[in-house]
């Protein structure tokens, strides 16, 4: 992977929240990336519950200060970076003084997901891309983990469709079984529309559950990893049809080889 430039975003990597399957590997391999003389970037949310002073996070004056329309309304993107001990990788952080600020993650102390999920996630997707768009940074490969992130494929694949930068970006979406129950806010295919994107392609956002939100992703990727050994079966099956190359589960002690191939010959061949 030498001198190859990946993006990695994520809804969650360790050291910055508790350990995942997703946190984890959002930290994992774009290490072994890193080890291997590729050139890489981390973006997360900047949640309330991540302790600054701890992480040492600091903001970029210079990438912050642009205001996304989310709903029409205009919300301030603030970034953040902080570098992870020992790995010398940076890691930047999408905040917002709506979204993010609340000392928590994607639900509440009862366990309810905010329903302000679905803005979140807009915002997340818009804010990567445009603070990459800023940066001059142009991956070969964007690897997309969580389901808060979810959206970035249909984003950069429609909204952001003549952006040069990322004419040759290639997006690899890893699925999990780290899902959630229930659906998002039923508004949210309107707040998509609003940005104008195809109805036909985020017609299955009607109903925002977790797998509708991942089928997205499938559809706008141009390759699958399994990040989880069970998947939910809806997925598997939506996997098994969509044509396009899947990595089959690896866990962290074999992963580094099989991600490497499938990242040469699957997804940059």
């Amino acid at each position: 992977m030498k001198d190859k430039r990946i993006l990695y975003v994520s809804s969650e990597v360790v050291p910055y929240l508790p350990e995942t399957e997703i946190s984890s590997m959002s930290f994992e391999a774009p290490r072994m990336v890193n080890k291997q003389g590729g050139q890489i970037r981390i973006f997360m949310p900047r949640y309330g519950n991540i302790n600054e002073r701890r992480h040492q996070l600091h903001e970029v004056i210079r990438l912050s200060g642009i205001n996304l329309v989310i709903n029409d309304l205009d919300m301030p993107l603030i970034i953040k970076v902080a570098s992870i001990p020992k790995e010398r990788i940076q890691v930047y952080f999408i905040d917002s003084e709506e979204y993010f600020k609340r000392k928590a993650t994607l639900s509440d102390e009862d366990g309810k997901l905010f329903l302000d999920n679905d803005e979140r996630s807009i915002f997340f997707a818009k804010g990567v891309i445009e603070t990459v768009k800023k940066l001059n940074w142009a991956p070969d490969i964007i690897h997309v983990h969580g389901w808060l992130a979810s959206l970035l494929p249909l984003y950069l694949k429609e909204y952001y469709k003549d952006e040069p930068l990322f004419a040759s970006s290639k997006i690899v979406t890893s699925l999990y079984n780290q899902s959630f129950d229930g659906a998002l806010n039923k508004d949210m295919i309107n707040k998509i529309k609003f940005d104008n994107l195809p109805v036909d392609a985020i017609e299955i956002l009607r109903n925002p559950t977790y797998n509708n939100l991942m089928k997205v992703a499938v559809d706008y990727s141009d390759a699958l990893i399994i990040g989880s050994e069970e998947i939910p079966t809806e997925l598997q099956d939506y996997l098994n049809n969509c044509q396009k190359p899947v990595l089959e589960y690896h866990n962290p002690e074999t992963f580094a080889e099989a991600y490497t191939e499938f990242y040469n010959t699957q997804v940059l061949s």
